[in-house]
């Protein structure tokens, strides 16, 4: 069965449609083009950022399990780049390390922190953690963008070419549809490519929107693991002890306590 309409004709259409297109429509379409170019940029760069994300974050969490000092990968050297789980350690095993050399607590001879300089390496962990989340969104701005004002830019070239059309029309008295045709045609390629450049985006946005939120959800996870194991590692909880027997004291004598 022959098609309706074949791909050169509809080629050609499409030429002929921008060559009878408004000054408006021309601008129309270059704006779109500039978007989809901007759009396209984004598409690839954050496509091959969180590709490597997901790889070296797989890796660095696997190295990192297989050890039981949460410092043990920072001592070693070991760099995973392009995982946002490992600049979370490294900026917390910075601040750990700080507060080691500088707020020391000893403790059957080994070189602990306090609970308060523990606080500092939670704001730190904190700090990262939103720092790389922001690290993964960037750009994701110019996608839904692209999404949302993609065809309404189109569909304003369109309505503006038609507007432009109908009064051509009034002002020549020759409602024919020869004479209909051409700026039509012209007026709905902004149209079209307002789809084509939202289209694209609408897909990789919807993709790395899931993928980003998943990362994060690893990095948040890992965040709340890594900040357990370092207070059973090297946090002095005599203080924390001392309050939780402080409390459970205050709650027996105010059981004991006859009511007035």
């Amino acid at each position: 069965m022959t098609p309706l309409i074949h791909p050169l004709f509809a080629a050609n259409a499409a030429v002929y449609a921008i060559q009878n297109a408004t000054t408006e429509g021309k601008i129309t379409v270059i704006v779109l083009l500039v978007l989809s170019l901007f759009s396209w940029t984004i598409i690839i760069t954050k496509f091959r950022q969180l590709l490597i994300a997901r790889q070296a974050t797989k890796k660095f969490l696997a190295a990192y399990s297989s050890t039981r000092d949460p410092l043990d990968i920072q001592r070693k050297g070991e760099e995973f780049d392009g995982a946002p789980a490992y600049q979370l350690y490294i900026r917390g095993a910075d601040e750990l390390a700080y507060q080691l050399d500088k707020n020391p607590v000893t403790v059957k001879g080994e070189r602990r922190i306090s609970t308060a300089s523990f606080e500092a390496v939670k704001v730190a962990l904190e700090e990262a953690a939103g720092a790389e989340a922001m690290g993964l969104e960037k750009g994701m701005i110019v996608l839904s963008t692209a999404v949302a004002g993609g065809p309404f830019i189109g569909l304003l070239g369109t309505v503006w070419g038609v507007m432009s059309t109908f009064a051509g029309i009034a002002e020549s008295k020759a409602a024919t549809l020869t004479a209909m045709a051409p700026g039509v045609a012209a007026a709905l390629v902004a149209t079209v490519t307002g789809l084509l450049v939202a289209i694209p985006a609408m897909f990789a946005y919807n993709f790395m929107v899931t993928t980003i939120r998943a990362i994060t959800q690893e990095l948040d996870g890992f965040a709340s693991r890594y900040a357990t194991q370092i207070v059973h590692s090297y946090v002095d909880n005599r203080d924390l002890e001392d309050k939780i027997a402080m409390a459970l004291t205050r709650s027996e004598v105010d059981e004991n306590t006859p009511a007035i």
